[in-house]
């Protein structure tokens, strides 16, 4: 009876298109709410690279130079300027602060999964179409579930609550994406499909003004083998219109980087083309290597729990059969699509040289729809109804596919039990797993909170819901215990977490930036030694020296003493260890004050 109501629910809902939006808008509140926005501004900027871009975007709005990036007194070429106007336009409306820096990852984050939502409601709407068939229960269940696995896992929260770039390309580049799905897949004769194409052109953009060639080699990449799969290559390339296309994207993205050049010539073509694209590819930089399955490792962990289910979710679509998917509708190939989205980002960045785990970031949305139009058959009706039977309630009753299927979706959700039961007994040796000189006492106090414990129980707690459900052989709600499990994990354990380390490890930084603020003299030099802190640079909003060996921070103050500049003496922000290594007595020098790991201190110059 209830699994009746429930979908009769959903019939009511198809029934009236506006109620279904406003509930879906709900959702995506609720979700990208949870995942990108809570506290969103409550923490610290992150040491090293966030302050970087927050302090680059802040340069630009004070000096109104939208051109060239700077950090420090210093051209900053890591990254194109994209990321740079969102942040500069945050602080003009909200201030110059942590949320302002954080919302245009967050916002990116937002639209690219309200347009999943869209697409594989679409998506599914259309299947339904062709073959004459009302299923709305699977339709919005299957969408709510992909937009909230898409949101709801590791590497996008990370990144879609962190003011740097990744986010913002991953929301042009997945979003053009998905704008190409929706126009490739419209009807040859519709006027819709070359809006959605001209959305796709302005996103790559986009793309390319965030992060450079990648935004637009890997679309160009992931769309060609998929075209040359189906054997539509020539077709599809008619109905873009290719070099209007290519017209509107470098019109929109080339603007800047000939103004950049033209304004610093070949220290930025060999920063920014040489040193952060090709060498990137071809070479280790700044010693991020790894091993070849580095990235299988980082699936697993950066798209959990939810990962465990890709193999089937791919092995699902028998995508080696060629034959029966160029047979197929163009509206039926957005699985096929996001599978080649997947291998070509995760093929791409595994046979890079350099590694990161933020590089494989942008086949995460694609991952999210492959494990949710896996579930899609999870949730079939039972009963298929025509259109025009209305009336009648589709019954949500037991999994629905053959015997033979039910097998590898079992042993697959026991393997889900296993990675949970995993999570948890690693919750209890996360304590003596930390080991960090910025933060000495964290592991300490992230053992007297309890919430490694709490963390345990809950994905123990999610373990034997999962067996107990796969015992009963009642699937459909797998997902959603994952979903859930994740959420709760993130609000009771993950959150507070991120606000001890804060504490720990970036509070004592902010404090001690203040104190430098109201103590710094005129043209005093600030010194940082042993560690490079760009926070340091955004909080006091003045230039820092950073001096990474103690001996060479001594020879340095020494020789500023010798010049006799003015002032004659200096901050300098260290551990208090690194003062004796630098040939400072405690009576050399003023403390000025201790927070955390650090200490601050004025050394006046003996000959000054």
């Amino acid at each position: 009876m209830a699994n009746r109501a429930f979908d009769g629910w959903f019939n009511n809902i198809s029934k009236r298109p506006a109620l279904a939006v406003a509930l879906s808008i709900l959702w995506l509140v609720l979700i990208s709410g949870v995942a990108f926005f809570w506290h969103l501004g409550s923490l610290g900027l992150i040491d090293e690279t966030e302050p970087l871009f927050a302090e680059a975007s802040r340069q630009m709005l004070v000096t109104g130079d939208w051109i060239t990036p700077f950090f420090n007194g210093e051209t900053r070429f890591d990254k194109p300027a994209l990321i740079y106007w969102c942040q500069a336009i945050a602080y003009s409306i909200f201030g110059v602060n942590e949320w302002a820096v954080r919302l245009p990852s967050a916002l990116a984050a937002l639209g690219l999964i309200s347009l999943a939502l869209y697409t594989i409601q679409w998506y599914l709407a259309k299947e339904d179409y062709l073959e004459q068939k009302v299923r709305p229960t699977r339709r919005w269940l299957t969408a709510a579930l992909g937009a909230a696995i898409m949101a709801l896992n590791p590497e996008m929260i990370v990144w879609g609550r962190a003011g740097v770039s990744d986010m913002l390309l991953v929301g042009c580049m997945d979003s053009a994406l998905l704008c190409f799905f929706l126009g490739y897949a419209q009807p040859s004769q519709s006027q819709v499909k070359a809006r959605w194409y001209l959305a796709f052109y302005i996103l790559i953009a986009g793309a390319i003004l965030t992060k450079g060639p990648v935004g637009i080699v890997l679309p160009a990449l992931i769309i060609a083998i998929f075209l040359l799969y189906v054997g539509k290559a020539k077709e599809v390339l008619r109905e873009m219109r290719p070099v209007t296309g290519l017209l509107i994207t470098l019109c929109l993205s080339l603007p800047w980087y000939v103004l950049v050049i033209w304004r610093n010539g070949e220290n930025y073509i060999n920063s920014f083309f040489g040193y952060h694209n090709v060498e990137r590819f071809t070479s280790v930089v700044n010693s991020h290597s790894a091993p070849w399955y580095f990235y299988f490792i980082i699936v697993l962990l950066g798209f959990a729990p939810y990962s465990v289910y890709l193999p089937l979710a791919m092995a699902r679509l028998k995508f080696w059969q060629r034959n029966y998917w160029r047979s197929q509708e163009r509206s039926s190939q957005l699985g096929l699509f996001a599978f080649f989205w997947f291998i070509t980002i995760f093929g791409f960045f595994t046979i890079a040289v350099t590694k990161l785990p933020s590089y494989v970031l942008p086949l995460m949305p694609a991952a999210a729809i492959l494990v949710a139009l896996l579930w899609s058959d999870i949730i079939k009706d039972k009963r298929n109804f025509s259109f025009g039977d209305a009336s009648a309630n589709a019954d949500m009753g037991a999994f629905p596919v053959s015997t033979s299927s039910r097998t590898p979706l079992l042993f697959t959700g026991w393997v889900n039990v296993a990675l949970l039961s995993a999570l948890a007994v690693a919750m209890f040796y996360v304590p003596q797993l930390i080991k960090d000189p910025a933060a000495p006492n964290f592991h300490q106090l992230i053992e007297q909170s309890g919430l490694t414990v709490l963390g345990g129980v809950i994905w123990l707690l999610c373990a034997v819901v999962l067996a107990a459900l796969l015992v009963r052989r009642r699937y459909q709600p797998v997902l959603m215990v994952n979903v859930l499990g994740f959420a709760a994990f993130m609000v009771f354990v993950l959150t507070p977490c991120l606000f001890l380390i804060d504490q720990e490890r970036q509070l004592p930084l902010r404090e001690l930036s203040a104190i430098a603020v109201q103590a710094q003299k005129p043209s005093e030099e600030l010194v940082m030694v042993g560690f490079k802190k760009p926070t340091v640079v955004f909080y006091t909003r003045r230039p820092v020296t950073y001096v990474k060996v103690s001996s060479v921070a001594g020879k340095y103050i020494q020789d500023k003493a010798a010049k006799k500049a003015q002032p004659a003496s200096v901050l300098v922000l260290a551990q208090p260890k690194k003062f004796p290594e630098m040939g400072l007595k405690r009576s050399d020098y003023e403390n000025l004050g201790t927070s955390g790991a650090y200490e601050l201190i004025r050394v006046p110059f003996k000959n000054g």
